[in-house]
């Protein structure tokens, strides 16, 4: 145990330049008056009057008890300032501080968390003698150190009390709990309880709040018993409840927090607080808000702390209305108006609900800001895509305000960074990250690999995530969400799988791990990678993750539902995706979106077409589910796979005056497909010249430069190809589809040219994959591929196929092979895409009778529809195939697309 030195007090600075007070030294007498007078200052106190203190020299003849008690009085009146200097003053006219002074002066050394005068007077509770006889002094000087310094300091005042009282082991106790040093705190409890010190309310406080912060398990254990303890000793006292409600509520037992709030009479505004802030932050949102309407109807009067935790509920559930009469409560009472704490959830309701402006008024109207603030704006801005404002705020916020960004900021503008096309700095934010020693931040960190993801850099991300010293949720998600966003998909699947086998969170030393906790998918997860199901045609795993949905509640979440949906739809299982729809409590407009989505990919427009309507018609009664651009995208879309021309054009020339939706640059690249693909190349031609001239027109050339492709329209296609050339210059699928329609038309020079010229820019085609899933493997196939191990079995079984289907009609159609090689090499060409090998693999790999899926990345070629055709037919199997537009289900020597794709 180590012991203080005395030595020789330096000057006594207080947190203000214009004023400085020096503590007499220890090396002098102690009934000797310091030779330097106090010189005449005017002090703002903490209130908003000034007092004046005189320099004119007091009279001596002033007893101690009425120095004593004038120190106590300002210590109890919160006038810290003014304590100091009373304390300064009697030990410069000798006057010796007692044990009633120093608890005193050491209260107010904490109001000004000034833990360099917390040493010195402790200093003077040595040379005074105070320091082991007198346990009220040392329970104050625990209680400093507490608050001010660190855990050790607290430890060494603590051990040397020889006489701890339960004030003391309250003090060491809190202070355990204030540096989260959750386990020492309880065994500190435990020790009290063996010195047969009775706890009191505040210590049951402070244990409570011990037990929330362990693992579930063990936290629900030992705050029961403590529990239990309060209800045996009579300890029923309302702050104390209020601590057991908050603990249960933060170990997962919101219902048994509303048992207990309910079961005490003595319920304080407090009371009403706690429980309307766990029931938020435990997502029960609606109940927040019918618990403050409770809480007014018995005449409790809400306060701050009040409204900063409902609003966040108003923010969740999207009740602008309500938040607003929230908002019009608080500007009637201006104690609430400048609450910071109300300011912050104001600004986020209003941004949460789509109302930046609003939320901007807020924080404008804030005089006195501080970091939390700038952090809700600066988030806000972010979320609703304000990027270019966010990242100003965030600049004026560190040069203008010279305030100090901390963990929350960087992971709100870091976001922003990436998304700012005016900003290029990128790389240069993870510097200035480092340089602010945020770099280990669990939250900085996952900002940072969704950054680098969005940036195309990967393997970035996969660094900082394997460089982390803990992983929450959101670490598993963002990276999962990069791998999704780079078109990763069977590495997301992947690290779904490693991250339900992974041991998390581990608690004790790295020597000696005591537990490990499990971590769990979650909604995000699910939607963000049930897409990978999607694209890789996985429905095994897309069925396995349903299934998790379900067994968790996940489902009737909408974001969930809403992604099993375009899952089943995606992986051809049109009847599953309808019937999730179907069971779905709660849709919302992107749930309808991608189920008419889904029944246009299946080339089923006229059920797409009715869905639509059905949609209008709930948009009529429900703002929320009106139409948006993305339905007129969907339903575009499915009257473009279906051949509903006059459909789609009437409802593109009615969107503005029926539903409310100006036409945009998207809805007219679906209008030109439309019209491209029922071979009405020129009007579609047409169509792109009548666009307003500030649209963006690249999709709608794409659009019209593939249905020149398919219609072999060399002229118009042309002249698509030199805009997107322009437009688009390292977009390989340009100059790809325009050889394409030089080589169909057998102009092989044009065609050479065309090639060599992409050579040259360094501009690559994407290679045809498909994929197949077999068990819980999803296998790859390249065109042509010899790498895959069956591939030899494989090429050798479509070669004999190819004999069976020649017998029955199948002629090749060498058309296809956009090389000006001879016939026979251009079959060999045409056996090998990798959409047929697919199909072998799950003939020779599967039990007869199943139903084969295949998803490729480019569009099906013709001989590739036509030989599935013949497959089908031959070896008796439905074989749903999809491309990167739509469905095409054949059965029996037939496609549900009707040849019309």
């Amino acid at each position: 145990m180590s012991c203080y030195t005395i030595q020789p007090l330096s000057p006594l600075t207080l947190p203000f330049s214009s004023r400085s007070f020096t503590l007499p030294s220890l090396q002098s007498d102690r009934h000797t008056v310091h030779s330097q007078p106090l010189t005449t200052t005017t002090l703002t106190p903490i209130t908003t009057t000034t007092t004046t203190f005189s320099a004119k020299p007091l009279s001596e003849s002033r007893s101690q008890d009425s120095w004593v008690e004038s120190l106590r009085f300002q210590a109890r009146s919160n006038l810290f300032l003014e304590a100091i200097l009373t304390y300064i003053q009697m030990t410069q006219l000798g006057i010796p501080p007692d044990n009633f002074a120093f608890p005193a002066v050491l209260k107010a050394v904490v109001g000004l968390q000034d833990l360099n005068l917390g040493k010195q007077i402790h200093a003077h509770v040595f040379k005074f003698g105070y320091a082991s006889s007198w346990v009220t002094v040392a329970n104050s000087l625990v209680n400093v150190y507490g608050k001010c310094g660190d855990v050790g300091d607290v430890y060494k005042v603590f051990e040397r009390i020889t006489e701890r009282d339960q004030v003391s082991w309250n003090s060491a106790i809190s202070a355990l709990c204030r540096f989260q040093e959750w386990e020492l705190a309880l065994e500190a409890f435990r020790l009290m309880l063996f010195e047969n010190v009775v706890p009191s309310s505040f210590t049951l406080v402070s244990v409570a709040l011990a037990c929330s912060n362990l693992h579930k398990h063990d936290g629900l254990r030992l705050g029961k018993q403590v529990h239990a303890y309060s209800l045996r000793t009579g300890n029923w006292r309302t702050y104390t409840n209020n601590a057991l409600m908050s603990m249960y509520a933060k170990l997962g037992k919101v219902d048994d927090s509303r048992s207990l709030f309910e079961l005490f009479e003595d319920r304080d505004l407090v009371s009403w607080n706690t429980m309307i802030s766990l029931l938020s932050q435990n997502d029960q949102f609606l109940k927040a808000l019918l618990f403050l309407r409770l809480m007014v109807l018995k005449g409790i009067v809400p306060d701050g702390v009040t409204f900063a935790s409902v609003l966040p509920a108003c923010s969740h559930l999207e009740m602008l209305d309500r938040g607003k009469e929230i908002h019009a409560y608080a500007l009637k009472n201006t104690d609430l108006v400048e609450n910071s704490f109300v300011g912050c959830a104001l600004v986020d309701m209003y941004c949460n609900c789509q109302q930046v402006e609003s939320g901007r008024q807020v924080f404008d109207g804030i005089l006195e800001r501080n970091i939390a603030i700038f952090n809700a704006m600066i988030t806000g801005y972010a979320q609703n895509e304000h990027d270019e404002k966010a990242l100003n705020l965030f600049f004026q916020m560190v040069a203008l305000d010279g305030i100090r960004p901390n963990a929350t900021t960087m992971s709100s503008v870091l976001p922003a960074c990436v998304s700012c096309e005016l900003f290029s700095d990128t790389e240069g934010m993870h510097g200035y990250v480092i340089k602010r020693g945020l770099d280990r931040d669990k939250y900085v960190q996952n900002a940072l690999m969704d950054m680098y993801s969005r940036m195309g850099k990967i393997e970035i991300s996969k660094y900082i995530f394997n460089c982390m010293e803990q992983r929450d949720i959101v670490s598993w998600n963002t990276l999962i969400t990069g791998y999704v966003i780079s078109g990763r998909h069977d590495h997301a699947l992947n690290l779904l799988n490693q991250m339900q086998r992974v041991e998390l969170e581990r608690y004790g030393d790295d020597d000696c791990v005591d537990e490990y906790r499990i971590l769990k998918p979650n909604s995000v997860t699910l939607m963000t990678v049930l897409p990978g199901c999607s694209v890789l045609a996985a429905l095994a795993k897309g069925k396995e993750i349903h299934a998790y949905a379900v067994r968790h509640l996940l489902a009737s979440d909408v974001a969930v539902g809403s992604a099993l949906v375009d899952m089943y739809g995606k992986c051809g299982c049109l009847n599953l995706s309808r019937r999730v729809f179907d069971r779905m409590p709660i849709k919302n407009v992107i749930t309808w979106n991608v189920l008419i989505m889904a029944y246009g990919m299946h080339g089923k427009g006229e059920e797409a077409f009715e869905l639509f309507k059905n949609l209008a018609t709930e948009g009529e009664k429900n703002i929320i589910l009106r139409p948006t651009q993305v339905t007129f995208i969907a339903v575009f879309a499915a009257c473009s796979h279906s051949g509903m021309v006059n459909e789609g054009l009437h409802l593109f020339h009615q969107m503005k005056e029926d539903h409310k939706v100006e036409p945009a640059p998207d809805h007219y690249a679906c209008v030109v497909d439309l019209l491209g693909r029922a071979g009405r190349v020129e009007e579609a031609f047409e169509l792109i010249n009548t666009m307003p001239p500030e649209f963006d027109k690249k999709d709608a050339w794409s659009s019209l430069l593939g249905a020149c492709r398919m219609h072999h329209n060399v002229e118009i296609g042309e002249i698509a190809a030199n805009n997107l050339f322009h437009l688009e210059p390292n977009v390989a699928s340009h100059y790809v589809l325009l050889s394409n329609i030089y080589s169909s038309a057998g102009l092989w020079g044009k065609a050479m040219e065309i090639r060599k010229k992409m050579k040259e820019m360094g501009v690559r085609k994407e290679p045809g994959c498909s994929w197949i899933e077999l068990g819980d493997e999803v296998h790859k196939f390249l065109a042509g591929d010899v790498l895959h191990p069956q591939s030899k079995l494989l090429h050798g079984f479509l070669e004999t196929l190819s004999e069976r289907m020649r017998k029955v009609g199948y002629v090749p159609d060498t058309s296809c092979v956009l090389h000006n090689v001879d016939e026979e090499e251009k079959e060999t060409i045409l056996c090998g895409h990798s959409e047929k090998l697919a199909i072998a693999f799950g003939i020779l790999n599967s039990p007869p009778g199943t139903t084969i899926r295949v998803a490729k990345n480019l569009r099906v070629c013709n001989d590739c529809h036509i030989a599935t055709k013949f497959i089908s037919k031959i070896v008796d199997r439905e074989i749903i195939l999809r491309d990167v537009r739509r469905f095409h289900h054949f059965r029996n020597g037939t496609c549900s697309c009707g040849d019309y794709w």
